[in-house]
């Protein structure tokens, strides 16, 4: 059991690093809330060690001191360590998991951009889709179909985060857009990152990302339901107030360059109430064929991580209709690039 004073730490760090997160995570049970939340903590203190010092290479050197610290039992002394070491211990994590987190990271500090989307989903499945593996461990949920859609998720809710930021990274010399669009735009890569401006194509594609990450919370909620009925409330809630996001973006005309999208107290009481009842609804409605659709490529190692050593009740299927699929052919056909 983590220390309840460590426990208070981090749920403190949390609520003024991710209140989305912290909020979605009120609606999960306490033993695995608690675990969840140590794991967020140990992942915001992760982010903010490479954000926030000017040397970000060293810093990761010693963030990767402190797992390997973590997962050997001698956690260094800090509250985020202690919790983070006990959840491993706990759950018995596969350490390729935070590994991959860390690589992602690694990414960021070398100031890596992508020059397609697969190479975005890349960047994402490391430091997003892990850790939706990694609340399924939590959950004790090791099955590969659903830890596929878990993936989903945690691609869907970074790419909707990429879509808000594109300003605020930019200003940041940051860029997640993919090369590839840009080039096809006529933009140079160095002309946005100076000026950064609302334009037409740059609108273009933050809405791209918007319909990919809208088609991924869709496939996403077939897994959802697969997981412990007690624990449904909190990962539709995250599903739903991250997607909530993506709407507020719709509704400013994909103009994240001078405006943020943010959305209000209210609509997350909302959305809470709405997690409720799909967790409700999920028991009785027929199980999605969405459930066995492979997992994207650039996520499969991390289904295989978590997965290992349990055993398959499946293959995936490459011939079950996909409606969501369907949706995404339709809006490239009334939305071109």
């Amino acid at each position: 059991m983590i220390d309840p004073q460590d426990m208070a730490y981090c749920e403190e760090a949390i609520r003024h690093g991710s209140l989305s997160f912290h909020t979605a995570s009120k609606a999960l049970p306490k033993d695995v809330r608690n675990p969840a939340l140590a794991l967020y903590a140990f992942c915001r203190l992760a982010d903010d060690e490479v954000d926030l010092k000017a040397d970000k290479l060293p810093a990761l050197e010693v963030l990767q001191e402190r797992m390997d610290a973590a997962y050997s039992g001698n956690p260094f002394h800090t509250p985020v360590d202690r919790a983070f070491a006990t959840m491993v211990e706990a759950t018995n994590m596969p350490k390729a998991l935070p590994q991959a987190l860390l690589e992602g990271l690694k990414w960021d500090a070398e100031g890596r951009r992508y020059d397609t989307l697969s190479g975005v989903i890349s960047y994402s499945a490391r430091v997003a889709a892990a850790v939706g593996v990694m609340m399924c461990v939590l959950m004790g949920v090791r099955d590969r179909n659903a830890l596929a859609r878990a993936c989903d998720l945690g691609i869907a809710m970074q790419l909707t985060n990429i879509a808000r930021d594109v300003g605020e990274d930019a200003l940041e010399e940051r860029l997640y857009l993919p090369q590839e669009w840009l080039r096809e735009a006529g933009i140079d890569e160095e002309d946005f990152l100076s000026n950064p401006k609302p334009t037409k194509a740059i609108r273009q594609m933050v809405r791209r990302l918007v319909v990919e990450s809208d088609r991924l919370y869709l496939r996403s909620e077939a897994g959802i339901t697969r997981l412990p009925l007690r624990c449904r409330p909190g990962i539709f809630a995250a599903r739903f107030i991250y997607a909530g996001i993506t709407d507020v973006i719709r509704h400013q005309s994909y103009q994240t360059i001078t405006t943020r999208a943010c959305t209000s107290k209210g609509q997350k009481i909302g959305w809470m109430g709405l997690s409720m009842l799909r967790a409700i609804s999920g028991t009785v409605m027929p199980q999605s064929a969405v459930i066995y659709a492979k997992p994207l490529p650039e996520v499969a190692f991390l289904v295989d991580a978590a997965a290992e050593g349990f055993p398959e009740k499946r293959e995936w299927s490459d011939k079950l209709f996909d409606p969501m699929e369907q949706l995404h052919h339709i809006d490239r056909q009334k939305h071109p690039a």
